[in-house]
């Protein structure tokens, strides 16, 4: 069993940057491959961001291709995400996922979630 529990949201402004992290429990955390996703009010939850179990690997949504950074640290069972060039429409609660040994960006490859951390990017 693998607990994930998100932190580092906030309110800034549009062009700022901020950094999520993702603090794993568990045994076996740092065998699986980890993502972020996120929800904006009245819209679906979608894929932002994976990385494989080594920090290998690395796959993202077009949306934040140039702007965001997937990373993980192994030893301290912690994922991160480096938003930069922040922008109204990344306003979002961000979840963090794991699960599976490789990255992929549809929701039921993962097995487990948090609870989420909410980002709100002003003008």
């Amino acid at each position: 069993q693998v607990q994930v529990v998100e932190s580092g949201g906030g309110l800034v402004q549009a062009g700022d940057s901020l950094r999520l992290s993702c603090a794993a429990s568990g045994r076996t955390a740092s065998s699986y491959a980890m993502a972020w996703f996120r929800q904006a009010p009245g819209e679906e939850r979608e894929f932002v961001a994976a990385i494989g179990p080594r920090g290998d690997s690395t796959y993202y949504a077009d949306s934040v291709r140039d702007r965001f950074t997937i990373s993980r640290d192994n030893a301290k069972n912690t994922m991160y995400l480096q938003m930069n060039s922040l922008r109204p429409e990344d306003t979002a609660v961000y979840y963090c996922a794991a699960g599976g040994a490789g990255v992929a960006g549809m929701e039921s490859f993962y097995d487990y979630w948090g609870q989420g951390t909410q980002v709100t990017v002003s003008t």
